[in-house]
């Protein structure tokens, strides 16, 4: 399975939107969904308990054939050996990132615009986030929403696979694979559903 496969949805943590619920047991919820790949995204948690949640999401995600990230912490995704680590603009640079970590882990590199895309693909990303395609409040540093055409002008600034991110509704993702989007990326659709299995199989018909 190619990556841009294994990006189809791509399903980020959150523990303030799990409301009380354990959050290994939503992202193996979701997983059995159809989830392709798990961020762990825990910007209130320390690496400690970090590296605990990883490793035991590591396990679900092997179990299900899908891939896991971690988001900001390059130290973390290398010391629970993740399959890759998702950087922002404010974030150990991606060439930094690709120096340290080497070819074997994916580097994934959040990117609003034509030209963020290019720089990220010339510092060595494996794939692009976008910046907000629609208005989200699951992100508290979202930008303003880009929209499905400027989702379509970072597809088309680059090779690397594009993953659509911000506000997006099961809904709203055939506009985004229609702008050419290789998946979606979610948090309070399925992370803060009242049933996170079925928000993911809705994602993924």
């Amino acid at each position: 399975m190619s990556l841009r496969e294994r990006l189809a949805l791509y399903v980020i943590t959150d523990r303030g939107l799990a409301r009380g619920r354990d959050e290994v047991e939503i992202a193996r919820a979701a997983l059995r969904g159809g989830a392709t790949a798990i961020q762990l995204r825990g910007k209130d948690q320390d690496a400690r308990r970090l590296c605990e949640l990883g490793r035991v999401l590591l396990l679900a995600t092997r179990a299900a054939g899908a891939l896991l990230f971690v988001n900001d912490r390059l130290d973390v995704a290398q010391a629970i050996g993740a399959d890759g680590v998702h950087l922002g603009q404010e974030d150990l640079p991606c060439g930094e990132a690709r120096r340290i970590a080497g070819p074997g882990l994916l580097i994934g590199v959040s990117a609003e615009s034509p030209a963020l895309a290019q720089a990220a693909e010339r510092d060595g990303a494996d794939y692009l986030g976008t910046g907000s395609v629609y208005a989200t409040s699951s992100k508290a540093d979202a930008g303003a929403p880009i929209g499905v055409a400027g989702l379509a002008k970072v597809v088309a600034a680059t090779t690397l696979p594009v993953v659509a991110i911000g506000g997006i509704t099961a809904a709203q993702a055939p506009a985004c694979i229609a702008a050419g989007a290789c998946g979606v990326a979610v948090i309070s659709a399925v992370i803060g559903a009242k049933d996170p299995e079925a928000a993911a199989r809705a994602f993924r018909r």
